[in-house]
Order: structure tokens, then sequence, then C-alpha cells
């Protein structure tokens, strides 16, 4: 697949090849939702706690006398029918997690960017590289790339302070190191920004030449 290469003036410079076994997989949908799923599952707290009957710290006296009030018989008033009473089935600390072989979360990986490839939500370009940090000048450059009224994900190879210090004073845009690349911000946005250096790190970590 033959796709163009733009700088931060939004001007093609040249074009590239990229590599099949990355971007041109067959698209897999509910291997996707399985990676998304999964993630999400992993960023859940789960410390949702509640008390139950055995842990309300209520008085053990008995509530009114056994016989001749005419009502239902109680005991305790840490009954769970009862306001300030114990939660029959209500939620303890769980951990969420969900297991996923690592060649299926690839797999994924692969998947997303296929898919992005496919529906024309990758641009790539040549740098991304800012010699002070301006939000301004990072705005003129997402609308040159991507379009005024884009969420854009901006990819960086390795940390760039200039770039991301920019980048974040941006209501609709982000950026991430390529090598926390993940099923959810790959799909939040409309357009996702590759520099060359972070293609060739998705090369070294995704390519199947390098995980055989």
């Amino acid at each position: 697949m033959q796709v163009p290469v733009v700088n931060l003036s939004g001007q093609q410079v040249k074009t590239i090849d990229l590599p099949a076994d990355i971007f041109e997989v067959e698209v897999n949908v509910g291997l996707m939702h399985q990676a998304y799923v999964r993630q999400m599952a992993h960023a859940r707290l789960g410390t949702a706690s509640t008390q139950r009957r055995g842990e309300v710290n209520r008085t053990s006296a008995k509530w009114y006398r056994q016989k001749g009030t005419g009502r239902a018989r109680h005991g305790s008033r840490d009954a769970t029918q009862f306001v300030g009473g114990g939660r029959p089935k209500g939620p303890k600390p769980r951990k969420y997690t969900k297991d996923m072989p690592r060649k299926m979360r690839q797999q994924a990986i692969r998947c997303a960017l296929s898919a992005l490839a496919r529906d024309n939500q990758l641009v790539f370009v040549d740098q991304v590289s800012l010699d002070a940090p301006k939000t301004k000048a990072m705005r003129q450059a997402l609308d040159a790339v991507v379009g005024k009224d884009t969420s854009a994900l901006v990819l960086l190879a390795e940390r760039n302070e200039n770039v991301e210090r920019s980048v974040m004073n941006l209501p609709d845009a982000h950026y991430l190191r390529v090598n926390y690349l993940n099923m959810r911000d790959l799909l939040k946005y409309d357009k996702v920004i590759v520099p060359l250096d972070a293609l060739d790190v998705i090369k070294s970590l995704w390519g199947r030449e390098e995980e055989a």
C-alpha cells in the first residue's frame, strides 16, 4: 500500500510503501472488541465496597417485643430490609482484569491499524517537531495536516517535550508514545498522525518478521 507523506504545512513531500503484514491484514472486529473490553476492564479500580449484614455496627438489642404489637417478629435492626441495615448482595473489592494472549493483543493492534489505513484515517508526516512549546503553532499544524474541527492523535517515537506541551492544551488532540499504542486511543480520534520515526517503531514492534 502506497501512501503520501506530508509536512506540517500539509504539503506532500513523498510517498512510502506500508508493510502489508501490519496495515493490510484482515480486520477482525471481534478481536478488536475483545482487546478494547480488556483494556477498559483493566482501567477499573474495583474498589466499590458495601457493608454486609455482619459488618453493620448497630445495636444488638431486640427492636421491639416479640408479641402483642401486631407487627412481624424482628430481632435485629441490621437486617437487609431495613434502612441502615446491611446490603445483601452489594459489591466488594475485586479485580476486573481479563486474560488475553499476547499474540491476540498484537493482532488486534494490527487490525486497528489496517482499519484506519483502509478508511484513510492515518496521516503520515515526515516529522513532528517544534522549536519551542507553542499551542498556537501546533493548532495551525494540525489544521493544515488533518483539517479544522478534526480530532487527532499524534504519535511520538520518543519523548518530545515541545510537542507534548503544545498538544496538551488542545481539547481535541492528544499525544501518545508509539510503544504505548492501544485500542482505546486508536479508535477514539478522527485522525492518527504518524511521523516516519514513529512508523519505524511500529514496524519493529508489530511487524511479523520481528515476532517470528
